[in-house]
């Protein structure tokens, strides 16, 4: 049915093109370091329903403008601003865990890391933070959902990213970097 499909469009990044996809209820997929038809791939085999690009809706689609608030959230934070607006995010699709983590992560202001641990607390989880780490490590809102701002328990950056790209090490420059943007320096785990 149009304007239910996800509408996917992207924007240039520092680490290649960032794209992004919406669905009328908000923020469906944000994601980068892949190109656009694996992005659109993933995205057809997670919500089960076909991709649309932007080109093909009209300026009336809420998903345009939802697209349009994320691209400018996003250009905001790559260039080390905190955005103005953030756009409604969609994650009807995950597990009850996961909106629950991610929704405590989404609040997490410009400049501001919590722990793992700290994200189980918050959400009545104590001991609970490997499960956390899991639940941010499948963010499928990256960058606005800023997973990038959780870090472990001692003080440095944890993970990055799960596996789906790059190695440890470039996930975690990654991590550095966007921490970075914000005005927060994080110190690197001692290799075991």
């Amino acid at each position: 049915m149009p304007g239910l499909l996800p509408l996917a469009s992207s924007i240039p990044g520092p680490w290649g093109p960032v794209h992004l996809a919406a669905t009328p209820r908000g923020i469906v997929a944000i994601e980068w370091l892949v190109d656009g038809d694996r992005f659109d791939a993933a995205l057809r085999r997670r919500l089960g329903q076909t991709v649309e690009s932007a080109s093909e809706a009209g300026p009336d689609d809420p998903r345009i403008g939802h697209l349009a608030v994320a691209s400018l959230a996003l250009e905001a934070l790559l260039d080390g601003r905190p955005p103005e607006i953030l756009p409604p995010f969609d994650l009807a699709d995950r597990p009850r865990w996961d909106r629950d983590v991610l929704l405590a992560v989404s609040r997490l202001g410009w400049g501001e890391t919590a722990s793992y641990g700290e994200i189980a607390r918050r959400i009545g989880a104590p001991g609970a933070a490997r499960a956390v780490g899991g639940a941010v490590g499948r963010n499928p809102i990256s960058l606005l959902i800023p997973c990038h701002r959780v870090i472990a328990a001692n003080g440095t950056l944890g993970g990055y990213g799960g596996d789906g790209w790059g190695g440890r090490e470039e996930r975690l420059a990654i991590k550095r970097d966007l921490l970075r943007r914000e005005g927060v320096s994080v110190a690197m785990a001692s290799p075991v």
